[in-house]
Protein backbone atom coordinates (compact mmCIF):
# COMPACT_ATOMS: atom_id res chain seq x y z
CA UNK A 1 0.00 0.00 0.00
CA UNK A 2 1.67 3.54 -1.07
CA UNK A 3 0.22 6.42 0.57
CA UNK A 4 0.35 9.41 -1.21
CA UNK A 5 2.92 12.53 -0.55
CA UNK A 6 0.90 15.91 0.13
CA UNK A 7 3.71 17.58 -2.09
CA UNK A 8 2.15 15.74 -5.02
CA UNK A 9 -1.11 16.27 -4.22
CA UNK A 10 -3.72 17.66 -6.70
CA UNK A 11 -5.59 20.34 -5.97
CA UNK A 12 -5.77 24.18 -5.87
CA UNK A 13 -2.27 24.79 -4.01
CA UNK A 14 -0.63 27.13 -5.66
CA UNK A 15 -2.83 29.05 -6.75
CA UNK A 16 -3.87 32.50 -5.10
CA UNK A 17 -7.43 33.51 -3.77
CA UNK A 18 -9.64 35.21 -6.23
CA UNK A 19 -11.22 38.97 -5.26
CA UNK A 20 -14.31 39.59 -7.55
CA UNK A 21 -15.04 42.97 -8.93
CA UNK A 22 -17.66 45.25 -6.91
CA UNK A 23 -18.99 46.77 -10.08
CA UNK A 24 -18.78 46.40 -13.77
CA UNK A 25 -17.16 50.07 -13.81
CA UNK A 26 -14.19 48.47 -11.84
CA UNK A 27 -14.36 45.51 -13.83
CA UNK A 28 -13.92 47.64 -17.07
CA UNK A 29 -11.30 49.89 -15.49
CA UNK A 30 -9.16 47.22 -14.95
CA UNK A 31 -9.49 45.19 -18.53
CA UNK A 32 -8.73 48.42 -19.91
CA UNK A 33 -5.86 49.40 -17.70
CA UNK A 34 -4.77 45.33 -18.86
CA UNK A 35 -5.50 46.19 -22.57
CA UNK A 36 -3.42 49.53 -22.60
CA UNK A 37 -0.60 48.18 -20.93
CA UNK A 38 -0.85 45.11 -23.64
CA UNK A 39 -0.81 47.69 -25.90
CA UNK A 40 2.47 49.70 -24.66
CA UNK A 41 4.45 46.32 -24.88
CA UNK A 42 3.62 44.89 -20.72
CA UNK A 43 3.07 40.85 -21.11
CA UNK A 44 0.21 39.95 -19.15
CA UNK A 45 0.95 37.09 -16.64
CA UNK A 46 -2.00 35.65 -14.51
CA UNK A 47 -1.90 35.93 -10.81
CA UNK A 48 1.09 38.65 -10.97
CA UNK A 49 -1.10 41.86 -9.71
CA UNK A 50 -1.35 42.65 -5.97
CA UNK A 51 -4.75 41.08 -5.74
CA UNK A 52 -6.19 37.80 -7.51
CA UNK A 53 -9.12 38.18 -10.13
CA UNK A 54 -11.31 35.75 -11.34
CA UNK A 55 -10.48 36.20 -15.01
CA UNK A 56 -7.94 37.89 -17.49
CA UNK A 57 -8.66 41.15 -19.72
CA UNK A 58 -10.16 39.07 -21.99
CA UNK A 59 -12.71 37.81 -20.14
CA UNK A 60 -14.35 41.05 -19.93
CA UNK A 61 -13.66 41.80 -23.71
CA UNK A 62 -15.58 38.54 -24.74
CA UNK A 63 -18.50 39.53 -22.68
CA UNK A 64 -18.46 42.69 -24.05
CA UNK A 65 -18.30 41.20 -27.57
CA UNK A 66 -21.15 38.93 -27.20
CA UNK A 67 -23.30 41.56 -26.18
CA UNK A 68 -22.51 44.08 -29.38
CA UNK A 69 -23.41 40.86 -31.43
CA UNK A 70 -26.80 40.43 -30.01
CA UNK A 71 -26.95 44.14 -30.36
CA UNK A 72 -27.37 44.94 -26.66
CA UNK A 73 -24.44 47.58 -26.83
CA UNK A 74 -23.77 48.99 -30.54
CA UNK A 75 -20.58 51.01 -31.30
CA UNK A 76 -21.26 54.31 -29.57
CA UNK A 77 -21.24 52.49 -26.37
CA UNK A 78 -17.87 50.89 -26.95
CA UNK A 79 -16.69 53.77 -28.14
CA UNK A 80 -17.49 55.78 -25.60
CA UNK A 81 -16.61 53.02 -22.94
CA UNK A 82 -12.84 52.98 -24.52
CA UNK A 83 -12.20 57.16 -24.06
CA UNK A 84 -13.56 56.95 -20.31
CA UNK A 85 -12.31 53.59 -20.05
CA UNK A 86 -8.50 54.50 -20.56
CA UNK A 87 -9.01 57.99 -19.00
CA UNK A 88 -9.85 55.40 -15.57
CA UNK A 89 -13.02 57.43 -14.88
CA UNK A 90 -16.56 57.10 -15.51
CA UNK A 91 -18.06 60.48 -17.58
CA UNK A 92 -19.52 63.02 -15.16
CA UNK A 93 -23.50 63.59 -15.96
CA UNK A 94 -22.98 67.32 -13.68
CA UNK A 95 -20.97 68.68 -16.58
CA UNK A 96 -22.85 69.57 -19.89
CA UNK A 97 -20.57 68.05 -22.38
CA UNK A 98 -20.27 64.98 -20.27
CA UNK A 99 -24.07 63.95 -20.08
CA UNK A 100 -24.48 62.41 -23.34
CA UNK A 101 -21.77 60.17 -22.64
CA UNK A 102 -22.52 59.79 -18.59
CA UNK A 103 -25.88 58.09 -20.68
CA UNK A 104 -24.32 55.63 -22.97
CA UNK A 105 -21.94 54.71 -20.17
CA UNK A 106 -24.53 53.79 -17.84
CA UNK A 107 -26.57 51.80 -20.58
CA UNK A 108 -23.30 50.16 -21.30
CA UNK A 109 -21.97 48.73 -17.76
CA UNK A 110 -26.01 48.10 -16.83
CA UNK A 111 -26.09 45.40 -19.60
CA UNK A 112 -22.64 44.76 -18.96
CA UNK A 113 -23.51 43.90 -15.21
CA UNK A 114 -25.19 40.63 -15.60
CA UNK A 115 -23.01 38.62 -18.18
CA UNK A 116 -20.54 39.47 -15.53
CA UNK A 117 -21.96 38.48 -12.71
CA UNK A 118 -23.01 35.00 -14.23
CA UNK A 119 -19.49 34.02 -14.99
CA UNK A 120 -18.32 35.25 -11.19
CA UNK A 121 -16.45 38.42 -12.29
CA UNK A 122 -18.48 40.92 -10.56
CA UNK A 123 -20.26 40.17 -7.04
CA UNK A 124 -21.17 43.63 -5.41
CA UNK A 125 -24.30 45.28 -4.91
CA UNK A 126 -26.32 45.10 -8.27
CA UNK A 127 -26.88 48.38 -10.55
CA UNK A 128 -29.86 50.94 -10.07
CA UNK A 129 -31.99 50.00 -13.51
CA UNK A 130 -31.42 52.40 -16.35
CA UNK A 131 -34.02 54.81 -16.59
CA UNK A 132 -35.50 54.29 -19.97
CA UNK A 133 -37.86 56.55 -21.90
CA UNK A 134 -41.21 57.35 -21.03
CA UNK A 135 -43.85 55.33 -22.31
CA UNK A 136 -46.43 57.42 -23.92
CA UNK A 137 -50.39 56.12 -25.00
CA UNK A 138 -50.41 55.46 -28.30
CA UNK A 139 -53.13 57.71 -30.04
CA UNK A 140 -56.78 56.25 -30.00
CA UNK A 141 -55.31 52.71 -28.58
CA UNK A 142 -57.28 51.60 -25.56
CA UNK A 143 -57.07 53.22 -22.80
Amino acid sequence: MTATRPSFSPGPQGRQRTEPFRSPDEAWFWTMAALVARRDGARIVSGAGLVGRPCEPDDVVKCLDRLYRQRRIDLQHVRIMRIWGERQQAPDPRYPREKGDWRLWREAMARLDWPLRVKGIVDGPSLPPVEGADILPFPGGAT
